[in-house]
């Protein structure tokens, strides 16, 4: 089952839709699907950013293991 679409408008200079409109093009992809596409990986990218509270537990008990090794191979 797909997710129910939402129209939305903005703009974009006319540069980048030429780009992505040929990017589309030469993919065999609809515009939509590129735009889904880039919206997606931004939400990700921004969500990742900070580390994940789980992976900084496990860099925090590394640290106080291996102190001594880390303090060596910083040398």
């Amino acid at each position: 089952m797909s997710a129910s679409k939402e129209k939305f408008a903005t703009q974009v200079t006319s540069d980048i839709l030429a780009e992505v409109r040929a990017l589309a093009h030469s993919e065999g992809r609809q515009l939509q699907a590129l735009v889904d596409e880039a919206l997606t990986d931004l939400i990700e990218k921004r969500r990742y950013t900070r580390p994940r509270s789980h992976g900084m537990s496990a860099y925090d008990a590394s640290h106080e293991q291996y102190a001594d090794l880390y303090q060596k191979l910083a040398k």
